[in-house]
Formats: structure tokens, C-alpha cells, sequence
């Protein structure tokens, strides 16, 4: 890495290349917004760890989705704040390859997360007398702690392919964070490898996962048809469109990003499609969950209702 990488020791982040007006409005907005989703998040972190009815399998992977998006959301909002409001936009040559690691590593985390919560929507709903045997803790914490090492043995791939790279030219990346494709396209070398590397990930960690997850929700949909309670079959619905909501705004964004067509200005849609990984996906997910989900809003309520009463 040292003779390779000597020749660039840090890049400059060109972000959003608007008037500086726009750019103080935009600090403050996404600030907030920022903000909001590590409260939201947090708040659904705190509710499933309190309310001992919330102690199931379905919200400990809940769990492990609200730590995702605040870690995800950590690793790329704070460093695009400090550039909204700064004139140097520069991110040392280690800093930038360690946040495209964390950004990979925490961004097929989650999908493997939303894989084995179809999963185990798909079981609760399809096999609900086997539920508790089947998704046993044992189970819960093999499927949670094989999705984080896995995840991260990936990006450490990704990470290993950038490094072999040399930087000599360009030094300005068309981003507000180290983005994987941003990166690479300021390589005095051919990328070809990588790029076939990543798209060999999208297809296992995007289109993969989400066959899976249609093939799940497929069955729950005929499970749930065949439900004669009204009051079990709103729950299920409530319940199962909470997490498609999930699913589609994450997976959709981003097989677009990474194996749809380039448009005309590919940087910019990567930028907007970025920023709603970074910031609106992490905000979305706790506020479809709560909003949908009649055991969180309950839980919300105790919690309230409590809190009063001390």
C-alpha cells in the first residue's frame, strides 16, 4: 500500500457544487434530519429493549436494523455536514478507504437483515404452532451474527481490490462521501477486476436476497388470504406491508444505483441516490415501523404512559 498510494495522500470531496447560500440551508436541513434519525432510531432501540412484549424475534432483527442505520448514517452525514459549511473538502487517502469499507459493510448488512426478517415473517405467518421452535434465539443470533461477519468479509474484498490500486492523477472525487464507483474512477489502473467484483456482489447481496424476499411475502400473501380472522388478517397485513415498505425503498434505490443504466449524469444520480441511503432511508425506517406496526405504537404508549407516572 505505502509505494502504491504515495502518490495521492488525500482527496478532495466535491459534494453538491451549489451557491453557498444553498449549501448553509442544506447543513442545516439535513442536520436536523440527521438528527431525527438517530432519535428515531434510537427510540425504537430503547422500546424493544424495555417493553418485555417486544422481546421476539421479529424485533430483535428490528434491532439490529436500527444500529445499522445509525451506524450507516454515521459513517457518511457527518463528514458531508463539516464540507457543506467548509472550503476544504479534503478526506485523507486511509480515512476515505476505511469509510467506503464501513459504507459497503453496513449497506449488505442490511439486506442480509431484511432477508431473515422476510424469513421470519414468513414463518410466524405460514408455520405459526413450529414459530417458536424454529426461530429459537440459537437461530436468531447464527442468522444476526453471520449477516454482520459475512457483510464485512465482503467489503474487506472490496477493500483489498481498492488498495492494489495505484492513485497518481485526480485527486477529486464527484461526491460527498468516498463512494465505491467515485473512488474508482480515479485509479491509474484498469478497474476492470472491481468492477466485476461489485457487480458479482449486487447480484448475490440485490437481486439474490430480494428473490428470496418476493418468494417469502408470495407465500405469506396466500397464508394470509386463507386467514379467516378479520382483526389476524389486519395484523398480518399491518405487520408484512411495514416490512415491503422497507424492502422496496432500500432495495429498489439500490439496484438502481448499481446495476441499472447509467443516465447522462451518473454522478449526480449516484449523489441523490446516495443521500437517500444516507439520510432518508435511515429516518424512513423507524418512522414505517412505528406508524404501521400496532405493537410499536402500544409499546410507545406504555412507555409514555409510564414515564408520566414517575
Amino acid at each position: 500500500m505505502g509505494s502504491n498510494q504515495s502518490w495521492v495522500t488525500e482527496f478532495v470531496l466535491v459534494g453538491f457544487q451549489l451557491s453557498a447560500e444553498m449549501e448553509v440551508l442544506l447543513f442545516w436541513i439535513f442536520s436536523l434530519l440527521y438528527i431525527f434519525s438517530l432519535l428515531a432510531n434510537g427510540v425504537i432501540l430503547g422500546l424493544i429493549r424495555l417493553d418485555l412484549r417486544l422481546h421476539t424475534p421479529m424485533y430483535f432483527f428490528l434491532s439490529h436494523l436500527a444500529v445499522i442505520d445509525m451506524s450507516y448514517a454515521s459513517n457518511n452525514v457527518p463528514k458531508m455536514l463539516v464540507n457543506l459549511v467548509n472550503q476544504k473538502r479534503t478526506i485523507s487517502f486511509v480515512p476515505c478507504v476505511m469509510q467506503t469499507f464501513l459504507y459497503l459493510g453496513f449497506a449488505a448488512t442490511e439486506c442480509l437483515v431484511l432477508v431473515v426478517m422476510s424469513y421470519d415473517r414468513y414463518v410466524a405467518i405460514c408455520h405459526p404452532l413450529q414459530y417458536t421452535v424454529i426461530m429459537s434465539w440459537r437461530l436468531c443470533m447464527v442468522l444476526a451474527v453471520t449477516s454482520w461477519v459475512f457483510s464485512f468479509l465482503l467489503a474487506l474484498v472490496h477493500l483489498i481490490l481498492i488498495l492494489r490500486l495505484p492513485f497518481c492523477g485526480p485527486h477529486e472525487i464527484n461526491h460527498f462521501f468516498c463512494e465505491i464507483l467515485s473512488v474508482l474512477k480515479l485509479a491509474c489502473a484498469d478497474t476492470r477486476l472491481n468492477q466485476v467484483v461489485i457487480f458479482g456482489t449486487c447480484v448475490f447481496i440485490l437481486v439474490g436476497p430480494l428473490c428470496l424476499v418476493l418468494v417469502s411475502y408470495s407465500c405469506i400473501l396466500f397464508a394470509i388470504l386463507r386467514i379467516q380472522s378479520g382483526e389476524g388478517r389486519r395484523k398480518a397485513f399491518s405487520t408484512c406491508s411495514s416490512h415491503l415498505c422497507v424492502v422496496g425503498l432500500y432495495f429498489g434505490s439500490a439496484i438502481v444505483m448499481y446495476m441499472a443504466p447509467k443516465s447522462n449524469h451518473p454522478e449526480e444520480q449516484q449523489k441523490i441516490l446516495s443521500l437517500f441511503y444516507s439520510l432518508f432511508n435511515p429516518m424512513l425506517n423507524p418512522l414505517i415501523y412505528s406508524l404501521r406496526n400496532t405493537e410499536v405504537k402500544g409499546a410507545l404508549r406504555r412507555a409514555l404512559y409510564r414515564h408520566r407516572h414517575i
